[in-house]
Parts: C-alpha cells; structure tokens; sequence
C-alpha cells in the first residue's frame, strides 16, 4: 500500500489529481482535517507519513514543504514550477528517458514546455535539429491552466474573453525549463494563448526544413518522433494526414497527447503540432503518471488514454 499526501488538494491541479487517485487498489489518500489543512504541524504530520507526497502549490509553498519533509523516505511529485531546473530533482517526463522509478525528488513538468520537449527534445537528441537552432514555439491553452483566478475571469467576464496573448516581455518562467532539458543554446521565442474553453491544449513549432543543416525530410523528422514513442502509452505520433484543421480540444478529457506531422507539398517546411488537455499530460495526468512509476504501478493506473 502506497500512502499519498496531496499537499493542496483543494486547488485545480490538486482536485484533478484526487480524482484520478481515489478509490485505487494499492493507494491510500492521506488527509488532514479542514480545519487543521493550514496548520505548518499538521501538514509537517502528513507529508512525513507519506511514501509519496505530491505538492500542488505555489513555487515557494512547495520549497516550503519540501523544507518540513524530515522523512528520508519520503518521495516528492512536485507539480509546481519551483523545481524543474534544480539540482538533484528528476524532470518528470519519462518518456525522455528520465529515470523516474528510482528518483526521490521529482519535478513534473510544465503544461507548455510538455508539448516543447516532446516535440524538440528527439530531434535535438537525433541531430535532425541543432541545439543552436533559434526556434520559435506558440499555441493556446484551455484557461482551466490559470487556476481558479483565471477560470473565474474567464467565465464571469462581461464580454467574455475568446482569446487572450501573454508572456509579451520574452521572459517566462518556462524559458529556461525548455531550454535546458530540450538540450538547447537558447531558449525558444515562446508566443503562449489562452482561448476561452475550459480545457484542452495546442503547441506547435515550425521548422524550415530546406534551410536547416542536413536538409532533413518531414518523413525523417516523423521517424524519428515515431521511434522515440514506439513503446506506446500516453504520448503517440498520429498517423499522417491531410488534415485540414486540428482543434484545441482535441485531446481534451484525456491524460494523452498526440504528436501530429504537417508538411508543405515539397517538404521544404514542417509544422509539428502537439494536442493534450492542459490538466492531463500538462499537469495531473502526468503527476499521477510519475507516482505511479515511482510506487511500482502499472504507469498508466487511473489514467484516462
């Protein structure tokens, strides 16, 4: 029995994950009592009982409580953006190689940089694209992304919103997350959205496939994507198609993303476009994911793919 403490159960990310987790053979939730959640003793009490605690928090609430972990055999899913670069922490992204099963700190990565590094981190890898090739990555998110703040502007807004841009100073926290674990010089032009559905994802980056080094071919850039994904699970390459539009919601509802390959009739462009739900392989479905690797569970137990 692995016993699991949800250090901010009561947020989105938090509840999502609950969710997925509740009622599971082999786990058992720890809680604290309402109105104890805020005490520093009780959730000191809690996050050392734990085999495996997972922190939805604020970046320095989760430094925090990494701080009040005494336990040395307490693990850490940490869903916040505080460890994601550090030192001695895991990226949680297994399908990339990291070794999440035997990690005791782990960083889930964020909802963006998880269409990023799945698309960019392989060609990196297989020199298809060089580490110093300037890249440029945009999309949208379902606002659900911007927790409760964000979804209440959203939904009660008079007009509502349909479309919003942001990160405009070329400065987000995401930059140096993408960057580092793609293998890259320097840090993608990022042109994040969010648009006005409640949840779901699109990224996507172009590349100038007859200008680059090599010359490398769309049926390449997809083989080399389709290898580094055979084993299957929750990231899959789709089949190639003439697929006049992609929705945001494509993946929505889901813990999956699905990696798609467009090209220009003579191959001398690619557009790489990953779909996924923003509370699923962008957050909570990809916590649950790590836990369960790290517990010795099926990886994909709960999970919806």
């Amino acid at each position: 029995m692995t016993r699991v403490f949800i250090d901010g159960a009561a947020g989105t990310t938090g509840l999502e994950i609950r969710d997925r987790l509740a009622g599971r053979d082999g786990i058992a939730l720890i809680e604290i009592d309402e109105a104890r959640r805020k005490e520093a003793r009780a959730r000191a009490e809690a996050l050392n009982a734990a085999d495996i605690v997972v922190l939805c928090l604020p970046d320095d609430a989760a430094r925090e409580a990494v701080a009040l972990i005494a336990n040395p055999h307490t693990r850490v899913v940490d869903a916040s953006s505080a460890h994601r670069t550090t030192p001695g922490w895991t990226y949680g992204f297994p399908e990339l190689g990291f070794d999440v099963a035997g990690a005791m700190r782990v960083s889930n990565p964020g909802c963006w940089p998880s269409g990023f590094l799945a698309l960019v981190a392989p060609l990196v890898r297989g020199g298809l694209v060089p580490a110093d090739w300037p890249l440029t990555y945009g999309g949208a998110s379902g606002y659900s992304g911007g927790g409760k703040a964000m979804i209440a502007e959203f939904e009660d807004a008079a007009p509502p919103t349909a479309f919003r841009t942001y990160g405009l100073g070329l400065s987000h926290k995401h930059l140096p997350e993408m960057r580092d674990h793609a293998g890259l010089a320097q840090a993608p032009i990022f042109l994040p959205a969010v648009a006005a559905t409640h949840r779901g994802m699109i990224g996507e980056v172009g590349l100038p496939l007859a200008v680059m080094p090599g010359t490398p071919s769309p049926a390449a850039v997809r083989d080399t994507l389709e290898t580094a994904y055979a084993v299957g699970g929750v990231v899959r390459v789709a089949p190639a198609a003439d697929t006049a539009t992609l929705p945001i919601e494509a993946d929505a509802g889901t813990d999956r993303m699905t990696l798609h390959v467009f090209s220009s009739p003579d191959g001398s462009q690619a557009r790489l476009v990953a779909t996924y739900d923003n509370l699923g392989k962008g957050a909570a479905g990809a916590a649950v994911q790590n836990l369960n690797i790290m517990a010795g569970l099926d990886p994909l137990a709960g999970l919806i793919v």
